[in-house]
Formats: C-alpha cells, structure tokens, sequence
C-alpha cells in the first residue's frame, strides 16, 4: 500500500469509533507496515486519524487488475 491509496478497515476498532468497512485514505508511509489513515465523512469532513498496520486494511481498487 502506497500514499493515498483508498483502503477499507478489516475489523472493528470501537476504542476508534471505527467499524469494519469503514473506508480512508491513506496520508502517510510511517514504515513498510504501517500506514496512517484519515477517515473522512461524504462531505470531506475528517472525523477520524489513526496509524494502523496494513494487515488490517484492503485496498479499494477502482479500476481492473492486470495479472503480471
């Protein structure tokens, strides 16, 4: 996963008020593993920032895939 790259949540994280599904963006590299992300509402108003590690996070893709 790259800098913002669209990503949905895996789990819920209720400490975080954020549920499974949840989509973000992800706003900045912090190491190979773990990425912060900025959950943002339909009008563009943030309502949630949190580091998180790529094993609880799926890319959204909005476009096909080539296989290589």
């Amino acid at each position: 996963m790259k800098l913002f790259d669209v990503v949905a949540l895996l789990e819920d994280m209720p400490a975080s008020n954020l549920s499974k599904g949840q989509v973000g963006t992800i706003v900045e590299e912090l190491d190979n593993e773990n990425v912060f992300v900025e959950f943002s509402d339909v009008n563009g108003r943030t309502y949630a920032q949190e580091p998180l590690h790529v094993s609880k996070l799926m890319e959204l893709r909005h476009a096909p895939v080539l296989a290589a």
